[in-house]
C-alpha cells in the first residue's frame, strides 16, 4: 500500500521572510540616511528557514496541497518529489482560518493521490502518517484515529480534526494521514506537546474538508464561504428542559440578524438547529464548519426543534452578514434565581448601549446561583424565558415568578446567548 501512496507525497522546504520581535533592530529606510532614529525605520526582516510536506492533488497541473503555516510569507519554496528531483513552487491560494493552501509545480511523471471519505473513519481505525520530519525527507508513521471532530483547540478558525497518536513531529505538516486502502483521509497539521515534541497527539484537517478548501482555492484563489446570520451556542439537556423541547444536543440560536439569510428563512431565537441538507448537527461548531462549506448563494435545508416540533426551512447563504440595526434602549437587587445579582439600567457608556435593550449586570456574588451558572459582571440580560427584559424591574418581575429554572437570555461581547440558573 504504501509503495503506491509514497510517489504522491512530496518534500518542502521554505524560506520566508519574518518581521524581528526585537524592537531595538531597525533598518533606515534609505541607506544615506545618517541621522535615522527607530520611529521613522523599516522593522528588521528575518529571512527563516521551515520544512513541511505536500500531497499531490493534479498530477497533470502539478497541484499540491498543503498547510498554510508551512509557505506563509514564503519567498522561495522548492518541493522535491518522491523520485529526487527539486522544482520551484508558486502560491495558487491560501486559508488560514483552515490552515490549507494549494501550491504548483511544473513537472512531469507526478502521481495523484487517491483521496478518501473521512467522514467514514472510526475511532481505532490504523492510519499511516506520512510527510518530511525536521527535514529529513519521506517518512512514515503508524498508529490509529485516537478521536473524530475535535474543535475548540485554538489552533485554527474552523476545527475539526481527526486526532491520531501516529507520530507527527515538526515538518509533517501538510503531509497524508492514510487509511490502510492507500487513501488520504486527512492532511497532517498540528501537534499537542511540550514544546512542539510529539507525545501521541497529533491532528489532522478531514480531506472532506481539506478537498472543499482546495477546489476554492484552485477555482478563485481564495474561499468564498456562506453565510447563515446567526449566532449559536451549543445545546444540553438543562436548555432542552427549559426551552421545553424534545433535542439535547444540536446548535441553539442565540441572536438572529435582521436581513440575513437566517432570518428570512424565519429562523427565530431559540431555534434549535439539528440538521443542514440531512446531515446531523450535534454542537455549535458542526454548525458553523458546515455551513463554512458551501459557497454563497448556495440554499440549505435547516432542520430545527421548537417547542411545537421540527420544523425544515431552507435558507439560501450570502457572502456577508448584515449589519444588526437594532434600536436605542430607554439598579435594583435581584431576587429568587437572581438573588445577590445586582442590575442597573444600561447606561450610554456601556458597549452593549444602542445595541441591545436589557438589564445591566452591575455585580454578582460568587456563591450566587446566577454566577454558578456563568452569569457574570457586564452581562445584559436581555431576555428571561424568552421574554423581552428591557428593564431591570421586569427582569426581576419574571424571575419572581420561576422557582426552579430560569432560561437567561444575555449579551455579552457583542453576541447573545442563553444560560440556565436553576
Amino acid at each position: 500500500m504504501l509503495e503506491r501512496v509514497l510517489p504522491s507525497i512530496v518534500s518542502i522546504a521554505v524560506r520566508a521572510q519574518t518581521e524581528s520581535d526585537d524592537e531595538s533592530s531597525f533598518v533606515t529606510p534609505r541607506a544615506e540616511k545618517s541621522d535615522a532614529s527607530p520611529k521613522d525605520a523599516a522593522p528588521l526582516m528575518h529571512i527563516s528557514q521551515t520544512t513541511g510536506a505536500g500531497v499531490i492533488v493534479d498530477a497533470g497541473n502539478g497541484y499540491i496541497l498543503t498547510s498554510n503555516h508551512v509557505i506563509d510569507n514564503a519567498i522561495d519554496i522548492k518541493v522535491t518529489v518522491a523520485g529526487g528531483g527539486t522544482h520551484d513552487a508558486a502560491v495558487i491560494g491560501a486559508d488560514a482560518d483552515t490552515d490549507l493552501a494549494v501550491i504548483q509545480i511544473k513537472a512531469t511523471g507526478l502521481v495523484t493521490a487517491q483521496l478518501g471519505d473521512s467522514r467514514k473513519l472510526r475511532v481505532g481505525d490504523y492510519v499511516a502518517a506520512i510527510g518530511n520530519p525536521f527535514g529529513l525527507g519521506q517518512t512514515v508513521t503508524f498508529g490509529i484515529v485516537s478521536a473524530l471532530g475535535r474543535t475548540g483547540l485554538g489552533l485554527e478558525n474552523y476545527e475539526n480534526f481527526i486526532q491520531t497518536d501516529a507520530s507527527i513531529n515538526p515538518g509533517n505538516s501538510g503531509g497524508a494521514l492514510v487509511n490502510l486502502d492507500g487513501e488520504v483521509v486527512g492532511i497532517n497539521s498540528a501537534i499537542l506537546g511540550p514544546s512542539g515534541a510529539n507525545i501521541g497527539i497529533g491532528f489532522a484537517v478531514p480531506v472532506g474538508m481539506a478537498k472543499t478548501v482546495m477546489e476554492q482555492l484552485i477555482a478563485h484563489g481564495e474561499i468564498r464561504r456562506g453565510q447563515l446570520g446567526v449566532l449559536v451556542q451549543d445545546n444540553d439537556a438543562d436548555l432542552a428542559k427549559a426551552l421545553a423541547i424534545n433535542a439535547s444536543t444540536g446548535a441553539l440560536v442565540g441572536e438572529v440578524v435582521p436581513g440575513s439569510a437566517g432570518a428570512k428563512a424565519g429562523m427565530l431565537i431559540g431555534d434549535v438547529i439539528v440538521a443542514v441538507n440531512d446531515m446531523p448537527i450535534r454542537t455549535a461548531g458542526e454548525l458553523r464548519m458546515t455551513i463554512s462549506s458551501f459557497p454563497p448563494g448556495v440554499a440549505v435545508k435547516l432542520s430545527v426543534i421548537r417547542p411545537s416540533g421540527k420544523v425544515d426551512m431552507t435558507a439560501t447563504l450570502t457572502s456577508s452578514v448584515p449589519v444588526a440595526d437594532a434600536s436605542r434602549p430607554a439598579a435594583i437587587e435581584g431576587e429568587g434565581l437572581l438573588a445577590l445579582v445586582t442590575l442597573e439600567t444600561l447606561r450610554p457608556d456601556s458597549d452593549a448601549f444602542g445595541k441591545v435593550e436589557g438589564a445591566f449586570v452591575a455585580s454578582t456574588i460568587e456563591d450566587s446561583r446566577a454566577a454558578a451558572a456563568g452569569l457574570t459582571p457586564g452581562d445584559v440580560i436581555v431576555s428571561i424565558n424568552q421574554k423581552p427584559t428591557p428593564t431591570p424591574q421586569m427582569v426581576i418581575d419574571l424571575a419572581r415568578k420561576e422557582k426552579d429554572l430560569l432560561l437567561l437570555g444575555i449579551f455579552r461581547d457583542g453576541h447573545k446567548r442563553f444560560l440556565v440558573v436553576r
